[in-house]
């Protein structure tokens, strides 16, 4: 029901994002400011209950590799397709770069995706099945579900590990427009933006396999290995080296797909991990978590690189000095690279192996049975 309501206000608000009235800049501003209120909040809104379907889906820990591997990769390839949309329906249009040219673009690409919001937000509530709960199950609240949360090892430490490396991940995510145009003095953003992402779509089946076959921890430590070792490259580079900073995007994009679909299979089995725990599924209130670091290493991003460029004396449309060319570097290749690193020693820490895992599912099965049962991570610790 989250996803079928959810989606038509997100509809709604995506259309009117897209088509402000043509009043006073002070009106405009407030309009705008409104509705992105209302996108992000209605798309988490439809975002948390989905994500959270994909755990329930399949407890099997290789399955969940191969199904997250495909909603992922579905993920990145739509990311692609909507960044490319606006220079489509210019061309397919053939607009102008005027204001009315604009506002003609956006109005037809929001009539397209509202529309597709609702329809495949549908598609998914009519296609898939929600597992029924167990009869009387444990109602924790608020506060002591939390507590319980943060109990969970296994689960704190991904989501440290994960948030460290997306907050590094966002500063480059933010800054490429400004790296290739005043440190590379290059005008293909937009290509090396799409050739990254065309390469983590292309790499992500072998991440899959590999991970099925060494597990997803360490899938996930070589894939961010691959993408630290490329981007400290980057941090060297200057006029002229396009060639070379699409290499290094290449060799990036190569690890890319993994570090955002393992991840998203590790946190299923530490939801698995909660169940044992607590006797409860609770995909929603996990998801939730997951979504508001998302959010927070996505605003850390723009909060903290854009001032920072604007205090060394960064001004749009012109040469840039020195200091503001240093500091470029160093937020989109030297602070991402650490933060990567950082993160890698993090989740050497995250215990939940293929074998702990079937342990974990045994003993969930032996619980439902009335037995008791120990905890696969603390051998000796009874969980009645």
């Amino acid at each position: 029901p989250y996803l079928a309501v959810g989606a038509v206000v997100l509809a709604f608000s995506i259309f009117f994002l897209f088509n402000p009235p043509d009043q006073s800049p002070t009106f405009e501003t407030i309009w705008f400011g409104t509705w992105i209120f209302c996108v992000f909040l209605f798309w988490t809104f439809v975002e948390v209950p989905y994500e959270s379907l994909g755990p329930e889906i399949t407890f099997d820990y290789h399955e969940r590799i191969a199904l997250f591997g495909w909603r992922d990769g579905a993920l990145i390839a739509g990311t692609l397709v909507a960044a490319s949309s606006p220079a489509l329906v210019s061309q397919f249009l053939s607009l102008s770069p005027t204001a009315s040219g604009e506002r003609t673009k956006f109005f037809w690409i929001s009539a397209l995706y509202a529309p597709l919001v609702v329809a495949f937000c549908w598609w998914c509530v009519a296609s898939i099945r929600e597992r029924t709960l167990h009869a009387d199950p444990i109602r924790l609240g608020l506060g002591s579900g939390l507590r319980l949360v943060l109990r969970n090892r296994p689960f704190m430490v991904l989501l440290i590990s994960y948030t460290v490396a997306a907050f590094g991940s966002n500063l480059p995510a933010t800054l490429i427009l400004f790296y290739v145009e005043y440190v590379l003095h290059s005008k293909m953003a937009d290509f090396f933006l799409a050739f990254y992402f065309v390469t983590g779509i292309v790499f992500l089946p072998g991440w899959v396999f590999l991970a099925k076959r060494i597990g997803k921890k360490y899938a996930w430590i070589l894939s961010m290995v691959i993408n630290t070792g490329a981007f400290v490259g980057v941090f060297f580079l200057g006029p002229g080296d396009a060639l070379i900073y699409g290499i290094l995007v290449f060799f990036s994009g190569i690890g890319f797909g993994a570090t955002v679909a393992i991840p998203s299979a590790m946190q299923a089995d530490v939801i698995d991990y909660d169940e044992l725990l607590t006797g409860e599924r609770r995909e929603g209130q996990y998801m939730g978590l997951w979504s508001i670091t998302k959010k927070l290493a996505a605003a850390l991003g723009v909060g903290i690189a854009l001032p920072l460029l604007g205090a060394v004396g960064y001004e749009p449309a012109r040469a840039q000095p020195e200091q503001v060319i240093l500091m470029l570097r160093v937020l989109y290749a030297l602070i991402p690279s650490l933060c990567n690193l950082l993160a890698l020693l993090i989740v050497f820490a995250y215990p939940i192996s293929s074998r702990i895992h079937r342990e974990i599912r045994g003993a969930i099965a032996d619980q439902k049975k009335g037995l008791r049962v120990e905890d696969p991570l603390n051998p000796g610790r009874v969980i009645s």
